[in-house]
């Protein structure tokens, strides 16, 4: 088995028996696809919620952008749409003491986004971890669509 990394605004696909890994999931949202049949999943960290019309350098960015192209990289590993399911970490709000304008709360409007996202292509959403003020790492196998959440304050749990 092979730790397989997602940096920041980064995504990536794997399949048995190798595990996608992200670290530093504070607003950033975690979103973990998988396809159980042929056991190929992929894991973007989303940055922000839409890429709103700019010159879009890197898709992976932003939800609106990363989670199409994420399964379009599981499709050319064998995987198909109508198999797959996803599930989510992340979207904290990591500065609650600043005001709780719509450009502060990043964190709740990253994790609205995903779920649009996985909506208009009609991937479930079969669990969550989103939410609060501690930051994730959180780490993905395609081999049984786990994703195991690690957290400082309330360390580790699988979804």
């Amino acid at each position: 088995m092979n730790i397989v990394k997602v940096g920041m605004a980064d995504l990536n696909v794997a399949v048995e028996p190798d595990v996608l890994r992200t670290v530093g999931l504070g607003s950033c949202v975690g979103v973990a696809i998988v396809d159980l049949t042929v056991k190929v999943g992929g894991l973007a960290h989303v940055m922000l919620p839409n890429a709103a019309a700019q010159t879009v350098e890197n898709p992976a960015k932003y939800a609106d952008t990363a989670i199409p192209l994420l399964v379009k990289k599981m499709q050319e590993k064998g995987a198909v749409v109508s198999r797959m399911v996803a599930k989510i970490a992340g979207g904290a709000q990591m500065f609650s003491t600043l005001t709780q304008s719509d450009l502060i709360r990043i964190g709740p409007r990253n994790v609205e986004a995903v779920k649009e996202a996985l909506t208009l292509l009609r991937i479930p959403l079969r669990s969550e971890d989103t939410g609060g003020n501690s930051g994730r790492t959180i780490d993905f196998s395609p081999v049984d669509g786990m994703l195991t959440i690690r957290t400082v304050s309330q360390g580790v749990k699988t979804i």
